[in-house]
């Protein structure tokens, strides 16, 4: 009388499934893992970055803990400590505005509250260029071509690039384009090497263009996905090396007008307000799709990131934090203004 049905036995099994599915351990686990790893992150950030949070927020803080009054006195003391940090001028006037018409509202009643907007105004600028790097599968080779002045990390990047791309299930092959420095060939090499990763060389010397092209050739006959290719270092004031680098990207949109697919360049950190200039240059040249931020750990003039925000809006598509592998991370607008300010 009192039996259950077969529809009975099957809706409590599903219960007494589900409740163990919701009692096994292994998913708190694995969330667990995945939050300590995300911490872990964050805190190298937080390291790599204490220099120019020595410069920009901890300035800024001890000028705004313990003032009574908001007002605009503080603010042109604001004014100049975000100068000092390679904010740059334009950057510098949009925060400063802002904070005033936040000030006009009555909206800055203490330091806490300033902090709190000064972050909002900061992370405003940079969320234009929050923009991560996706790989198209729909044409193969994904072509990347990697540029900057002498000294900046290019090779470096490139290495940490492939191995990233590798760790995400994809193929890669690298171009040597940088024939005319001595051991750029050799370095890409050793990375090639390390990654167990392909790379397309001549003669010291060789034209750079023609390397390029016969690496696309190569890379698309074995269908690999990426192809990233090495371009000489040149000042961004030579006008016969920025030819040239013009003469490669017309080389590669004979074989497709859609390549290359990105055209990263790549600026050091350190240079501060000098990055700028190299960005103009480059991007007026090559029609820039992204930079690469590196060195930011050596630097406290790390506030150029906003400078290039304001002036460009290029997508920053990765930050170096470090010599390890790891260290090349996509950029991340809020974790970037939240490990500046973070004790």
């Amino acid at each position: 009388m009192f039996g259950f049905s077969n529809k009975d036995k099957s809706a409590s099994q599903s219960k007494e499934k589900t409740k163990d599915t919701e009692l096994s351990p292994e998913p708190k686990l694995n969330a667990i893992a995945s939050e300590e790893a995300e911490l872990g992150l964050f805190s190298r950030l937080k390291h790599s970055l204490s220099r120019t949070r020595g410069r920009l927020s901890e300035g800024l803080t001890d000028l705004v803990l313990g003032v009574k009054k908001i007002d605009d006195g503080l603010l042109d003391d604001v004014e100049a400590q975000l100068l000092s940090a390679d904010v740059g001028i334009e950057a510098t006037d949009q925060i400063i505005s802002n904070l005033k018409k936040r000030l006009s509202r009555k909206q800055l009643f203490d330091s806490t509250e300033f902090i709190r907007a000064l972050k909002i105004e900061l992370q405003e600028i940079l969320k234009p260029c929050d923009v991560p790097l996706k790989i198209s599968n729909s044409e193969k080779p994904f072509v990347i071509l990697i540029i900057g002045v002498n000294g900046v990390g290019k090779t470096t990047t490139i290495g940490k690039l492939a191995k990233r791309f590798q760790s995400q299930g994809h193929s890669v092959m690298l171009a040597a384009g940088d024939t005319f420095r001595a051991a750029a060939v050799e370095q890409l090499q050793v990375w090639g090497e390390r990654n167990s990763v392909p790379v397309v060389a001549q003669t010291s010397g060789a034209d750079s263009a023609s390397v390029i092209f016969d690496a696309y050739e190569s890379a698309k006959a074995k269908k690999i996905d990426i192809l990233v290719a090495d371009t000489a270092g040149r000042l961004h004031t030579k006008n016969n090396l920025m030819n040239e680098l013009e003469k490669i990207v017309r080389v590669l949109k004979k074989q497709d007008e859609r390549l290359p697919d990105e055209i990263i360049l790549v600026l050091d950190a350190t240079t501060g307000q000098n990055a700028l200039n190299q960005a103009e240059s480059f991007h007026s040249t090559a029609n820039l799709s992204g930079l690469v931020l590196t060195k930011l750990d050596g630097t406290a003039k790390g506030g150029v990131v906003f400078a290039l925000a304001k002036r460009l809006s290029l997508p920053i598509r990765f930050i170096g934090i470090g010599e390890q592998v790891d260290d090349l991370r996509p950029f991340d607008s809020q974790q970037f203004v939240e490990a500046l300010f973070s004790k």
